[in-house]
């Protein structure tokens, strides 16, 4: 049945990054309209489904205009700064303690390396995933430590990944249209 599925999705996906286990996936997106008010989502995945309690919206403060790179960095730099910040004071139930097992990106290289240069700033050592896109803007492949991993299309992993994307878009868009009401 369904939780079968599921399981199976994340199973895939960890042997296909070659990782030890996944139990936590973290998703991210911007949403910007023309410039107006950047904002970041976060979602989050436990054991291949929606933890809705985790989510977590961020404005972007100092990026100002349509700078997708930027607003990452520093949407990525708050998270996991005020989780290290909870990590020290020992806050067990704090919104950023716990912390991902694999962190997916929606776009390919330039998105990953992003993401990469906040956990070495942090110094933090979570894996990050991004997703190669074919021409058609389709996900073809997984972009993880500097190589493409073909991905199979039909699969449940892929499936789980594109409901991951779309959930993190989803997210940003709906915070992004609140804010502007």
């Amino acid at each position: 049945g369904e939780e079968g599925r599921t399981i199976g999705a994340v199973k895939e996906i960890t042997s296909l990054l070659g990782l030890e286990q996944i139990i936590r996936m973290e998703a991210y997106d911007i949403s910007n309209t023309n410039g107006f008010e950047s904002v970041g989502s976060m979602v989050v995945y436990e054991k291949g489904k929606p933890k809705r309690n985790d989510y977590r919206k961020f404005k972007v403060k100092i990026v100002k205009g349509p700078d997708d790179y930027a607003s990452m960095r520093e949407v990525l730099t708050r998270r996991f700064t005020h989780g290290l910040k909870e990590r020290e004071e020992n806050a067990e139930a704090g919104k950023f303690t716990t912390f991902p097992d694999l962190i997916l990106m929606d776009g390919g290289r330039g998105q990953v390396n992003i993401a990469l240069k906040v956990m070495q700033q942090l110094n933090i050592e979570v894996p990050v995933c991004g997703m190669v896109k074919d021409d058609n803007h389709r996900t073809r492949g997984l972009y993880f430590h500097n190589v493409e991993i073909p991905i199979d299309r039909h699969g449940e992993g892929f499936k789980l990944i594109t409901r991951i994307q779309d959930e993190a878009h989803r997210f940003a868009i709906e915070y992004h249209r609140s804010l502007r009401s």
